[in-house]
């Protein structure tokens, strides 16, 4: 990795090796992160969603997106298991799919964006789980960070999409 890009992605030391940041000196300060994910599918499908016989789909995926965001450290390698004050995952039924809403807070010293993205990404897949017997074609599209605040680098809020 180039030197100068490794001097700003926090992630790799001045070699360019991989390590988990030291965050021991950072203060203990309230963060918040919210993402999205949005779940396409097809309306034969969106119909048979309350007659699902493995149960509700939504109440799945919103119970795995939670559970999703506390297991975060032990699936994104260089995060830190951090304890979380508040995690709340919101599905709802559009005309061409789910759209899912993650909000995770906690007060601590690093911030909670991989933890909301984690639980919206494990839900987007639960509804897959739970409605692929009905249709593989399902997609799982734009899983995306909406907001955070804390933190050193600030708050960042989501502009329009991007292409």
């Amino acid at each position: 990795m180039p030197k100068k890009l490794s001097h700003r992605l926090s992630h790799y030391d001045a070699q360019g090796q991989a390590r988990m940041v030291d965050v021991s000196s950072k203060s203990r300060t309230a963060r918040e992160a919210e993402a999205s994910a949005f779940v396409l599918m097809t309306s034969d499908v969106l119909r048979a969603l309350p007659k699902n016989p493995k149960g509700d789909p939504l109440e799945v995926a919103r119970t795995a997106g939670i559970m999703a965001a506390k297991r975060t450290a032990e699936l994104i390698p260089m995060c830190h298991p951090i304890a979380l004050s508040h995690i709340a995952v919101t599905l709802s039924v559009c005309e061409n799919g789910v759209s899912i809403a993650t909000k995770v807070k906690t007060m601590a010293q690093t911030g909670v964006e991989m933890e909301a993205l984690v639980a919206a990404s494990v839900a987007a897949l639960t509804v897959y789980d739970m409605c692929k017997a009905l249709d593989k074609g399902i997609e799982i599209r734009e899983v995306v960070l909406e907001r955070k605040s804390g933190g050193k680098s600030g708050d960042y809020k989501r502009s329009a999409k991007r292409k």
